[in-house]
């Protein structure tokens, strides 16, 4: 990924020109990217199977201000197809860049594939998806310890609010308790394929946990899913885990 003899401004102009997405990031973003004097680039995360072969990447930037700035960026190949991968050619790999570690989670399980080795509802009888759903609504494990980062943890909130599409979403009240969060840390709880009408829906759940400047703790919790009419991704957030996956369970409509 990265070649020792490429400046900074080298390797941001190639991220950037290589990106499918590049012109969805913040123009204050790419300025201030601009001003960038070095730079350190690692292998986040990985997944590699015979349906999906895909790669996040964290880029590191120090800016002239002496402030540092990441960008996350997805690598990704479908599978072949009679023996040839779709779009092969000298790179058949595809590219995107986020500003947000939560963001480029999101887009990660959004790829065709992404949720495939997952069980699915109702392939099992009915029992399988009693067990599923079980699983589904229990509480999880006892957390790690939190690893807060201080990273515009109150641009992130309210990011994650307005990308919502549920009625029901936190309001005012949330939006400025969390204006004075000032770190944060972000955790997949959930991750599960299901059938909804005839059709394979993935359902993902994140806590987005957020220290704020009196020391106290809060959090949202994001719903992630394609259980809609036409398939398309949504995004739902909740003040609690409990309504959150209730939320999940209403919309695998297991009766």
């Amino acid at each position: 990924m990265s070649d020792p003899y490429e400046t900074t401004e080298q390797h941001l102009d190639r991220l950037l020109r290589r990106a499918l997405n590049s012109f969805d990031l913040p123009d204050s973003t790419v300025d201030r990217l601009g001003t960038a004097l070095a730079h350190s680039s690692a292998l986040h995360s990985s997944h590699h199977s015979a349906s999906l072969h895909r790669e996040t990447y964290r880029h590191t930037y120090l800016l002239a201000d002496g402030s540092a700035m990441t960008l996350w960026e997805l690598v990704h190949r479908g599978p072949r197809v009679a023996g040839v991968r779709c779009c092969e050619g000298p790179d058949d790999r595809q590219y995107e860049l986020y500003d947000e570690e939560a963001d480029v989670h999101v887009a990660a399980s959004r790829l065709a594939g992404g949720f495939s080795e997952a069980p699915l509802f109702g392939d099992d009888g009915p029992q399988a998806d009693l067990e599923i759903l079980t699983a589904l609504m229990a509480a999880p494990p006892a957390p790690l310890p939190r690893m807060y980062a201080p990273d515009n943890s109150a641009d992130h909130a309210r990011r994650v609010l307005r990308r919502a599409e549920n009625r029901d979403v936190p309001g005012e009240e949330t939006a400025t308790l969390l204006r004075a969060a000032f770190a944060h840390h972000i955790t997949q709880i959930f991750g599960r394929q299901c059938r909804v009408d005839g059709r394979d829906a993935g359902f993902t759940l994140y806590e987005h946990a957020f220290l704020l400047l009196d020391g106290s703790e809060t959090s949202l919790w994001e719903v992630e899913h394609t259980a809609t009419p036409d398939g398309r991704h949504m995004c739902e957030v909740y003040g609690d885990e409990e309504a959150a996956r209730c939320a999940m369970e209403s919309r695998t409509r297991i009766c």
